[in-house]
């Protein structure tokens, strides 16, 4: 899982928050966009299930 910043050709127009998931198929990538509520399931892990929303939350700087 990577979190890109790319332009709106990528993001759209406004840019969103986005989660691109790449995964190795047949030797190719291929790759998954998911925005806001959007619920992640990763194959390696389908109990994990989070939403674009939740990593953005949780990557921003908390006050102490």
């Amino acid at each position: 899982m990577s979190i890109d910043i790319a332009s709106r050709a990528y993001l759209g127009n406004p840019k969103l928050p986005t989660v691109f998931v790449y995964q190795l198929i047949d030797g190719q990538y291929q790759v998954q966009k998911f925005t806001g509520n959007d619920r992640i399931i990763p194959v390696t892990f389908p109990e994990l299930q989070i939403t674009v929303k939740q990593i953005v939350a949780a990557s921003q700087i908390q006050k102490l």
